[in-house]
């Protein structure tokens, strides 16, 4: 609604010494509705439906095509697709694990490099370029960022096994695994 009241044109500079035909009593949004060239603004209706919720509101605005026997039916199926997707809690807290580490070990040295940085500046000590702290955050925080895809491929997917510290032979069965699967959706 402020775009309406700021793309008018600027007022005249003499008309500015006149006293407005605005009642103080109405309020901005009536002012404006009034006031708009759009006609029948009174009228639009919002057309955002939420994704996902089966049984929702749109679906009684639309006659309640919908018969109960159907969405139970497809609860049940999602229901099955939820307990087939579930991740078993040692291999999701293992992932969390790492991903919390590979993510924080990278992000504190950074800040920490920034921090050590900004006080040799400070004090004259050397006189380090910008170019330097600029590549200190670059490659620190992008690894941070790289953190979080390599927390889920490092780790095992097998709730039996443990895995190695940095997963490298994990990654390698992990991404062969996820682009099966992908292949398999298609």
């Amino acid at each position: 609604m402020k775009t309406l009241v700021c793309s008018q044109s600027p007022p005249n500079p003499t008309s500015i010494t006149q006293p407005t035909s605005w009642n103080p009593r109405i309020s901005i949004l009536q002012h404006i509705s009034m006031t708009s060239p759009v006609p029948n603004l009174r009228k639009w209706k919002l057309q955002a439906e939420a994704k996902g919720f089966a049984g929702s509101a749109s679906d009684s605005l639309r006659g309640g095509k919908k018969t109960i026997r159907k969405e139970a039916v497809e609860q049940k199926n999602s229901d099955r697709k939820i307990e087939d997707d579930k991740i078993p809690d040692g291999v999701y807290n293992r992932i969390i694990v790492r991903i919390l580490s590979f993510v924080g070990i990278p992000l504190m040295t950074g800040m920490v490099l920034l921090h050590i940085i900004g006080m040799v500046k400070e004090q004259h000590l050397v006189d380090v370029p910008y170019w330097f702290a600029y590549l200190t955050i670059f490659i620190t925080f992008g690894a941070s960022a790289l953190g979080i895809a390599w927390g889920t491929l490092s780790a095992s997917w097998d709730p039996e096994k443990e895995g190695s510290l940095l997963g490298f032979e994990e990654a390698q069965q992990n991404w062969v695994e996820m682009w099966r699967e992908d292949e398999g959706n298609s």
